[in-house]
């Protein structure tokens, strides 16, 4: 099936974490869409086919819960083989698929660690080499936020996010990146900015060097699991710039050369995206 998603700038820039659903069932043949989605689909980041499905998940069936979630009876996770850049390949996977459910009339939140992790993973029927990293509820929004979700989005600042120029660079690191020097990549760009992390971190920090694009983790976060979250986000951060450029007809690559500059202290390369000519 195609990988369209109508609109897919507006879904970004109005997608919002949702943590409170109504309990209204979620139609089986819009779960079998979102699967079939994502089983299209295909990261900048190398895996090669079959190494990552997404499954849908009965609650009830599985025992499945998370204490920061109400009223979900659905969720969908994503298993995938530990090769090479696996973790922000699953990233730019799950996050596109949850950008599909959004443009659906559904909503999400990308779940790390407030879940029960062995529960999930056991009805993921992971492989030796597989992991689960991050899982989502599906379903319809309720009409009013729990007050424990209120509670957490204040804490983490959900609907703040860095301005433009403190994670955009252009040239070096020491140039700020204004929206108008950006060319036509404000619009992508934009749609990285507005990217979801584990815990509003956005450790995504980007150089603009001619035709390049140049993507660095800037991590923050510990070892709270035992694979980098950030890594994950670098890939969720990823899947909304191509969304946009491609969307604006930019053409061009992901390649993995990292280029010679002095990247600040904990910034670590991941990709490039390298713009195509005419």
């Amino acid at each position: 099936m195609s990988q369209t998603i109508p609109n897919v700038k507006e879904v970004i820039r109005l997608r919002k974490s949702v943590r409170s659903y109504s309990g209204r069932p979620v139609p089986e043949n819009i779960l079998t869409s979102i699967q079939s989605f994502a089983a299209d689909l295909k990261s900048p980041f190398g895996e090669a086919p079959g190494d990552f499905s997404v499954k849908i998940l009965d609650a009830a069936e599985h025992g499945l819960k998370s204490p920061v979630i109400s009223g979900a009876d659905t969720y969908f996770a994503i298993r995938i083989r530990t090769a090479g850049r696996w973790e922000a390949a699953a990233g730019y996977l799950f996050e596109k698929t949850c950008l599909y459910v959004h443009s659906l009339g559904l909503g999400t939140v990308i779940l790390a660690g407030t879940f029960n992790r062995e529960a999930f993973e056991s009805a993921m029927e992971l492989a030796a080499d597989e992991k689960m990293p991050v899982a989502s509820p599906v379903g319809f929004p309720a009409a009013r936020r729990s007050v424990r979700e209120t509670m957490m989005r204040t804490a983490i600042k959900a609907d703040s996010r860095l301005p433009f120029g403190q994670l955009f660079f252009k040239g070096d690191f020491d140039t700020p990146l204004a929206p108008d020097g950006s060319g036509n990549l404000k619009d992508a760009l934009e749609a990285l900015r507005l990217a979801p992390s584990a815990v509003n971190r956005q450790p995504w920090r980007v150089l603009l060097d001619g035709s390049d694009v140049h993507f660095y983790e800037y991590g923050t976060l510990g070892g709270a699991h035992d694979f980098d979250v950030q890594a994950v986000d670098m890939g969720i951060a990823a899947a909304h710039f191509d969304l946009a450029r491609e969307a604006d007809g930019i053409t061009g690559e992901f390649v993995f050369e990292a280029p010679s500059v002095n990247a600040p202290a904990g910034y670590e390369y991941v990709t490039t995206f390298r713009a195509g000519k005419g």
